[in-house]
Order: structure tokens, then sequence, then C-alpha cells
């Protein structure tokens, strides 16, 4: 399975991912808890985990073209979600 990942360095990390899942909860399955969360859409998987000084989010797909489209989703909806916040997000795959 395709799978990218991305370290993001930011103190809101558990703001950003509840954001995120309150945003997507009425299109997708969203399962959170305080500190990771996991979005489920049609063409893969995102999963989130906040530290105190860093989001981890990594995306699984079943077919590797879905993977850079996922990436591009999560990445717009967290620079929206973050506002004012710059956030440098480098996937590795």
């Amino acid at each position: 399975m395709p799978l990218s990942r991305a370290e993001i360095a930011t103190p809101s990390g558990e703001r950003l991912m509840s954001r995120l899942c309150q945003h997507w909860a009425h299109k997708f399955d969203v399962e959170q808890s305080e500190q990771q969360a996991t979005i489920t859409f049609e063409a893969g998987t995102c999963l989130m985990y906040a530290e105190p000084e860093r989001l981890l989010v990594s995306i699984e797909t079943l077919e590797e073209e879905h993977l850079d489209q996922l990436e591009g989703v999560v990445e717009s909806h967290l620079v929206r979600m973050a506002k004012d916040e710059p956030l440098e997000i480098v996937w590795e795959n």
C-alpha cells in the first residue's frame, strides 16, 4: 500500500487536528480521541497524532495515484485550519 508521512512543527497540533476532524465529520468517517484521529476517505486513510510541538500525519491509499491527491487535500485543509500560523508540510513516501 502506498504510504506518505509528514511531521509538521506546530504548537497547536491538537487544535488543528480537531478542527480538521470537525470540518470533515459530516462527509467522511472520522474517529478522534484527544491526541489522535483517523479520517477515512473513499481513496484512502489519514492518520494524525498530535504531540506537544508537532503533528504527525500519515496517508495510506490502495493506489499510488491517489496518494498525491490526498496529500494535496489534507495539506490545503490543514493550512486553512491553521489560519495565520505558517505550516511547513513536507511529505515523505
